[in-house]
């Protein structure tokens, strides 16, 4: 029985000189994931130092970051224990290896979807800020990282073809075709949650607006159309763009097996589902003047320019965290006079970040 697992797990058969080519290949792939580390550890680090991103939705983005940065160097332990070397791995090592990749994606994905439910429930009760306590935040992330942890331990505990290798995956070789249906339909449901969420944000934001429109400039109202739409549609698109191919993928392998030929372009997929750990940052944060200038005020430091380093240090230091009910009348007025009205629908649509 061991043996016949070590022939499904070697797949390809390399010399040394081919794994001097795939070697080559991998040097992109290393560039993709030194920007990926790079930009969610800016992400984490500007939440950290910047007390006005100490609110549960940068909670969340900082959570996100994180399971994005874990993805790379699950990507990066997969790079070096792929293709030529899959045949120097054991059984445990395999499925080690597929199980950071399980749980990183995992992670990204619910992350995803925790962000999506904030912003509906933000903007639907036209607050700020979200409401929840930063012990319900710490224990919805506990929760995202069990449930991540527990779907890549699946395959290995229980869910696999061990006993019944004709139900194996040309994909995932020890792991079962109903398993890689499971997993790909869970995570299409919860994308077409998130269409659902976003889509009810963009028709309650129209009503909104239309309703409000006696109240508020033309220009403000198109802006805020304008924002709201260009949000949903770089959410929405990058997630397609990047997790369909492999879902898709995914899902033609559990029902077809080796009819799917899904060897073919599984590498290919699994880069574009890594790229989304890229462009998370960039939807999330760089979206956010005060996350660009923390950003800023970072690199600063690090190149030691201390001029820079001092004009910018002003806006993550100078102000103390502010409470949900009083960062509105900063961010519209200095004058005490005018905190009142951030109580009013129109001073809602000012919330930063996504």
């Amino acid at each position: 029985m061991e043996e016949t697992i070590r022939r499904a797990l070697c797949v390809y058969s390399y010399g040394h000189g081919e794994q001097s080519v795939e070697y080559l290949r991998l040097q992109p792939q290393c560039h993709l994931l030194l920007q990926l580390v790079l930009a969610n550890l800016m992400v984490m680090a500007a939440i950290s130092m910047n007390h006005r991103f100490h609110f549960p939705i940068y909670y969340l983005l900082g959570n996100m970051a994180a399971a994005d940065l874990f993805a790379g160097i699950a990507y990066a332990n997969l790079m070096l224990h792929t293709g030529p070397w899959t045949s120097t791995l054991t059984k445990e090592q395999w499925y080690i290896r597929g199980a950071l990749i399980d749980i990183s994606l995992t992670a990204s994905v619910a992350n995803l979807l925790a962000v999506a439910v904030e912003r509906h429930q933000t903007i639907i009760t036209m607050q700020l800020h979200s409401k929840m306590t930063k012990r319900r935040v710490v224990l919805l992330i506990v929760c995202i990282w069990a449930v991540s942890i527990i779907m890549g331990l699946v395959p290995s505990l229980f869910w696999n073809c061990e006993c019944d290798l004709e139900d194996c995956s040309t994909v995932a070789p020890l792991y079962s075709r109903r398993f890689l249906i499971f997993w790909a339909a869970l995570n299409l449901l919860t994308f077409f949650i998130m269409v659902a969420m976003y889509t009810r944000i963009f028709f309650y934001v129209r009503y909104q607006i239309s309703h409000m429109s006696q109240h508020s400039s033309e220009i403000r109202h198109r802006q805020t159309v304008f924002n709201l739409m260009k949000t949903i549609s770089i959410v929405l698109g990058a997630f397609v763009i990047c997790w369909m191919p492999g879902l898709v993928t995914l899902l033609l392998d559990g029902l077809l097996g080796k009819a799917s030929h899904a060897n073919a372009y599984e590498k290919f997929c699994l880069v574009i589902a890594e790229c989304n750990s890229l462009v998370n940052p960039i939807i999330y944060s760089l979206r956010d003047e005060e996350m660009r200038r923390t950003f800023k005020w970072i690199l600063c430091c690090l190149c030691g320019r201390e001029g820079d380093k001092q004009m910018e240090l002003s806006p993550v230091e100078m102000y103390p965290p502010l409470p949900e009910e009083a960062l509105g009348c900063v961010q519209k007025s200095e004058d005490p006079a005018v905190c009142p009205e951030t109580n009013n629908k129109e001073s809602s649509w000012t919330t930063p970040g996504v």
